[in-house]
């Protein structure tokens, strides 16, 4: 072991090396073992969850590990599924070996002359089977005729598969594969199978590690392990992850054209606008702080675009505009990474992840949305969502330089493509005479093809069909078209081995527009190429179209129609009165519970209300079911009253509940359902647990569906207690229990000196909606007192019981 360690040093001084070349050869192989640890690590740990899921769950381990079940309750386990894998995995390993010593190898042997001695020597798909961690089905937002299914795949397999190539050994010892496996049961029939095909694909691309073995090894150095993996993973994004799919007929005679080449759902358009308060992170020396050059990363499924970097600046404008093909929705989401350009490594800045099916829904959204994974920061985006018709009135050119239409090219297959470019020239056939024997067997060998699609400066590429003067690619392309007029479509075949086109072809969108239903499905004749050679193709062109949205629908995202700001108490004497802005008379007829508030009669005021303690139900229920039935009857637009009695600053009363019914501050909040909120339904226990009113806090909370998360809005508070003669300086902190984690708090700003602070501050809690309903809003007013003062820190606390609560709708009380 010893000359083993000392030879490598000895040779390089012998042949006169520098020293630095074995510091190099030691860094690389220093990287090399720790890459490898790393792998044995990671497989280690996935191997321990998966032989105890509950004690590896209760350890608490990374959120990563966790099943999909953990986290959304839509998500179902399915472990009688699992325990019929386990019964039939050994029988599918059978069954495999076969495949690849009888299918797989004598493929491989023919690729090419030096892999004529590829041999599998041991092939062992192992003990541990894939596992399928949850499943959900989605029944409301899709076709009645279908059955969509998300599986959850995790496979973390002890497979073993060697294989020697000319006395060289490569091989696999080991797998992890994470993913989101989509299957789609289409058309569902009348009459057995009741299927009539399955079809299979990715959401995204899936985590892939592999355990190399044997001189495979040597793909987990440094620079080369990103590579190699890089290329399987495009390797199977290009035959399994959207837009690619497997479509299996179930009944005969089954047409699956339609099913493997759907039309897209929709596209996207995303307007980058600008972002403000991103975190710093350039620094010189480790300490002092620098501006940021910072840009954005956009992607839906595998399409990626890059923004433009802004130099040195932490509240950067961008104004870009990205266009999106969106295939699934659900499914299908946008995800927004922000990043600090560096000469050596990018630093991360925060991410932001949007479901789409808001915004189809919703058609356009202005919003700044917040960043995640980070400690602060804003993002200004601009979303439409375009619609696919088949009108060519709206086929009109933008002026702005947009995309109008889309084109979608279903690249079917090719016939009698001649076996080199020297056969046919125009249509003729052509002579010429090669000396060289071996390269004349060469052009004799059928052509390796594939074809390159042009459409203005976008071109896009095809699969290559090896040795085949007939080749079938079955692929489908998108191209984003300007002006269905003057805009061609260029179609080349080049063949891989001399890299020379085979024959070419121009067809005119104008073409399309022919067509009632802008679609052209025929054979295309091939120019340069012979007189009977064609290229099949399937040619839709599509309008895009922004719709109107639906005045009826009641919008759940982020365009929900914006009430005015609420009317804030101010104190006068020895009275109370309401000071409202102008535009405070405006808000909608729809909103009745003005009308019911002033049809009560004065009896049910402040002072009936004060002879409850202020310790029960500050709105009695008797008093709200009063509101609902009294509601319509007077005339909508009649303002709030000017004055009340001092004695309604203990209890809400109902001319302040008339006031609470329209949230304050409430562009900040992003998202509201409705112009007014209905407070009959809410019942929030809002106790103080003391006889003296401790003053009140007024809370605007609903739950944000496009950014998943709990959206609180503190305005303010009003008549604190003070709890010394120098006054207070109150804040409010925030939980969100059981979580009492002092990194999961949230805190607004101090006011100093007031008993009547004004916040408008917002928060968010990233969950589900689900968990969210499980949880308590812990809210507690505080005095920012010195650190050795003795005065009373805690002016007041109020818990929220969230799962008697419309979220979605949102409410907002004092």
């Amino acid at each position: 072991r010893a000359l083993l360690w000392l030879g490598p040093v000895y040779l390089a001084g012998y042949l006169g090396l520098s020293g630095s070349w074995v510091l190099l050869a030691l860094a690389l192989w220093l990287c090399w073992g720790l890459n490898r640890r790393g792998k044995r690590d990671r497989l280690a740990a996935a191997f321990a969850l998966l032989e105890d899921e509950r004690e590896a769950v209760c350890r608490g381990l990374a959120a990563r590990h966790l099943p999909a079940w953990v986290h959304f309750p839509d998500v179902e386990r399915v472990e009688w599924l699992n325990k019929v894998l386990v019964q039939a995995w050994p029988y599918f390993g059978t069954i495999m070996e076969k495949t690849f010593k009888e299918v797989l190898e004598p493929k491989i042997r023919a690729k090419s002359v030096h892999l004529k001695t590829c041999t599998f020597t041991k092939i062992h798909f192992g003990e541990k089977c894939p596992r399928i961690n949850g499943i959900k089905a989605y029944t409301k937002e899709i076709d009645r005729r279908q059955v969509t299914l998300d599986l959850q795949i995790c496979y973390i397999g002890d497979c073993e598969i060697h294989m020697d190539i000319s006395k060289f050994n490569l091989g696999v010892k080991g797998v992890q594969l994470y993913g989101t496996l989509r299957v789609i049961l289409e058309p569902l029939l009348t009459d057995a199978p009741f299927v009539g095909a399955v079809t299979l694909f990715f959401m995204q691309k899936p985590h892939l590690e592999i355990n190399w073995a044997g001189m495979s090894n040597l793909l987990d150095v440094p620079g080369i392990n990103v590579m190699s993996d890089s290329l399987i993973q495009d390797f199977i994004a290009a035959r399994l992850v959207l837009p690619n799919r497997i479509t299996v007929p179930l009944k005969k005679n089954m047409n699956i054209a339609h099913l493997r080449f759907p039309v897209p759902q929709g596209v996207i358009r995303v307007h980058l606008l600008e972002a403000e308060n991103l975190v710093q992170k350039d620094n010189f020396l480790g300490a002092i702080r620098g501006k940021s050059d910072p840009y954005a990363l956009l992607r839906v499924g595998t399409t990626q675009h890059r923004s433009k970097t802004v130099s040195r600046d932490l509240n950067p404008i961008w104004n870009e505009t990205f266009e999106f093909v969106v295939h699934e929705v659900p499914g299908q989401d946008l995800e927004v990474d922000l990043y600090d350009e560096d000469p050596d490594k990018d630093d991360f800045m925060g991410s932001l992840l949007i479901g789409l099916v808001d915004v189809m829904n919703d058609r356009t959204v202005d919003e700044w949305f917040p960043l995640s994974k980070t400690t602060s920061g804003h993002l200004h985006l601009k979303l439409e969502w375009l619609s696919l018709v088949n009108d060519q009135e709206k086929l009109h050119e933008d002026k702005k330089g947009l995309s109008t239409a889309i084109l979608i090219v279903y690249l079917e297959s090719a016939f009698n493509l001649p076996k080199n470019h020297f056969e046919y020239s125009n249509g003729e056939c052509g002579a010429k005479k090669i000396k060289n024997n071996k390269y004349l067997k060469k052009m004799e060998r059928e052509p390796s093809s594939f074809v390159l699609l042009t459409v203005g400066s976008k071109t896009q590429k095809s699969k290559t069909c090896n040795f085949s003067k007939d080749p079938k690619w079955g692929q489908a392309f998108t191209f984003f078209v300007h002006s269905a007029h003057s805009q061609s479509l260029h179609v080349e075949i080049k063949d891989k081995e001399r890299d020379s086109a085979l024959g070419t072809s121009v067809v005119c969108l104008s073409h399309l527009l022919k067509d009632p239903d802008m679609t052209l499905d025929q054979r295309f004749q091939l120019d340069h190429s012979s007189s009977d050679s064609f290229i099949k193709m399937k040619l839709v062109l599509r309008a895009l179209n922004v719709e109107e949205p639906d005045p009826q629908r009641v919008k759940a995202g982020v365009n929900a129609p914006k009430p005015g700001p609420v009317h804030v108490m101010e104190k006068a004497g020895n009275q109370q009165k309401f000071s409202s802005p102008p535009q405070v008379s405006k808000v909608p007829p729809m909103c009745k519970d003005s009308a019911s508030l002033e049809s009560l009669p004065k009896k049910d005021s402040a002072e009936d209300l004060d002879t409850k303690d202020s310790s029960e139900a500050p709105v009695p229920n008797e008093t709200m079911s009063g509101l609902d039935e009294a509601e319509g009857k007077q005339n909508p637009e009649q303002g709030p009253p000017s004055a009340l009695p001092s004695g309604a600053a203990a209890v809400p009363t109902l001319p302040v509940l008339q006031e609470m019914r329209v949230a304050p501050s409430v562009t900040s909040l992003g998202s509201l359902p409705s112009s007014c909120f209905e407070l009959s339904s809410s019942n929030l226990d809002i106790h103080n647990g003391a006889e003296v009113p401790l003053g009140e806090i007024q809370l605007t909370v609903r739950y944000a569906s496009i950014r998943q998360s709990l959206v609180v809005l503190v305005n303010g508070c009003r008549n604190l207690v003070p709890s010394s003669n120098r006054g207070v300086d109150p804040y409010v902190r925030i939980y969100l229990l059981p979580d009492r984690r002092w990194t999961s708090r949230k805190k607004t700003s101090v006011k100093k000196k007031t008993l009547n602070p004004q916040y408008d501050e917002k928060f968010e809690f990233f969950e589900s909606l689900e968990n969210v309903k499980k949880r308590t809003l812990d809210i507690a007013v505080k005095n920012s007192r010195p650190f050795i003062s003795q005065e009373r820190k805690e002016l007041g606390k109020v818990r929220i019981d969230l799962s008697q609560e419309d979220l979605i709708k949102g409410f907002a009380q004092w």
